[in-house]
């Protein structure tokens, strides 16, 4: 018999099961209860127990979790969990993409402070409330791996129709408590994905993977930026990472990948953005995928797998110069110009993008009347022989700047 036979044939005894016990369970209480613990041989005694305290407060037609009361993310900043998470969210993130899985953490009351995976993955969590802020204890959602792993304290898997909702038969999850130093519970992570990607070797992941984040739980020490905040990223004439009032000292490579997600928010293919930032270069996927999780885990996991993008409210200058362009603000693009993008680089992706923000601003400096773009652009482009020119044109006979601009014209013409 097949591994795939097999799932399925299990899936549906355990749909028989519930279709057997839990309708009648809700109307016949304490008596069928009884007989459900004693008789229901394809049901867990776990699982059958788990059922009986969730009908309580839970419907088994239900398709959505309820979502905790106050806003998650302040919880999730201030969580002991976002450090040593933040620091493995590059291999989650790999996981979840390359096995299809979306990955979850909660607090130690059952919601969801974080989760990753591929996009068609997690909407079709999403659709649940399978996300930040959703409610996965027993009380709120009924029988899931969430919820036995928090009260039992160990690691658990539910597959198919062991969960009490219908809507999750299509799931199978495994999860593993993550506990303090002192041995007290946190919460939990769990790996979730469709029914027939049931693997037995999953369970023993999630419990490497919390072992690795109980490990950074032990080691302490500062943590990495939470994900939340807004990144302004300054990336013309220098470069300056900020979130709120902390700076973020990302190396060079880091800053390339940064800015040009910025540029670009509808994301880059792998292949697209390693061009980008190697060229021709035999750089290997290692090192790559190495870069990406090491600014994944400094914006506290704001990169997503496979389709780079970030998932972080971010402002960037570049950006606003060409925005300001679109909407016809020469004057506001020439202020936020403060010089070439990334002027230490030379990543191909960001030599292309140096261009075409120059060039855009340039234009629009010779396309104005007005002497004072080209005054302050001038500046800061002291070789621009035609900008000068331009300048000299517009300013009038008596403007004491003409001095300037014709000292400018002069270097410009001996270089």
């Amino acid at each position: 018999m097949t591994a795939g036979t097999g799932l399925r044939r299990r899936r549906t005894a355990l749909e028989r099961a519930w279709a057997q016990w839990v309708p009648g369970l809700r109307t016949a209480g304490s008596l069928a209860a009884g007989s459900l613990c004693g008789d229901a041989g394809d049901v867990r005694r776990e699982v059958a127990e788990s059922w009986l305290r969730s009908l309580t407060t839970v419907d088994p037609g239900t398709d959505c979790a309820p979502t905790a009361a106050g806003e998650v993310h302040p919880r999730w900043r201030e969580s002991p969990l976002n450090r040593p998470v933040s620091r493995l969210s590059g291999e989650l993130h790999a996981l979840a993409e390359d096995a299809g899985f979306v990955a979850a953490v909660t607090d130690d009351s059952g919601t969801i402070l974080w989760t990753c995976g591929g996009r068609v993955m997690r909407q079709r969590a999403e659709r649940m409330n399978f996300a930040p802020g959703g409610r996965w204890d027993e009380q709120a959602m009924g029988t899931n791996a969430l919820s036995l792993a928090l009260r039992t304290g160990r690691p658990a898997t539910v597959f198919s129709a062991e969960h009490l909702v219908h809507a999750l038969h299509g799931w199978v999850c495994y999860c593993a408590p993550i506990r303090r130093p002192d041995g007290r519970v946190l919460g939990v992570l769990d790996l979730s994905t469709t029914w027939d990607r049931s693997h037995p070797l999953a369970l023993h992941t999630v419990r490497s993977l919390v072992t690795a984040i109980e490990t950074e739980l032990r080691a302490g020490g500062p943590a990495p930026a939470a994900p939340g905040g807004e990144l302004r990223v300054a990336c013309l004439g220098g470069s300056r990472v900020r979130r709120g009032e902390d700076e973020l000292h990302l190396p060079p490579r880091q800053l390339e990948i940064l800015t040009l997600l910025a540029l670009e928010p509808g994301g880059f293919s792998a292949d697209r953005l390693r061009l980008a930032l190697y060229g021709d270069r035999p750089v290997s996927a290692s090192t790559f995928k190495a870069e990406i999780s090491r600014l994944r885990a400094a914006l506290g996991g704001g990169v997503t797998a496979r389709n780079y993008a970030l998932t972080v409210p971010v402002r960037c200058d570049a950006v606003e110069v060409l925005r300001a362009l679109e909407h016809g603000d020469a004057a506001r693009a020439v202020e936020l110009y403060t010089g070439p993008l990334l002027p230490r680089s030379e990543a191909p992706g960001v030599l292309a993008w140096r261009d075409c923000v120059e060039v855009a601003v340039r234009e629009a400096v010779l396309g104005s009347a007005e002497a004072e773009l080209a005054l302050r652009y001038g500046a800061r482009a002291p070789g621009d022989t035609a900008v000068h020119e331009h300048c000299l044109r517009l300013l009038g006979p008596r403007d004491g700047r003409r001095a300037i601009v014709a000292g400018r014209l002069a270097a410009s013409l001996h270089e």
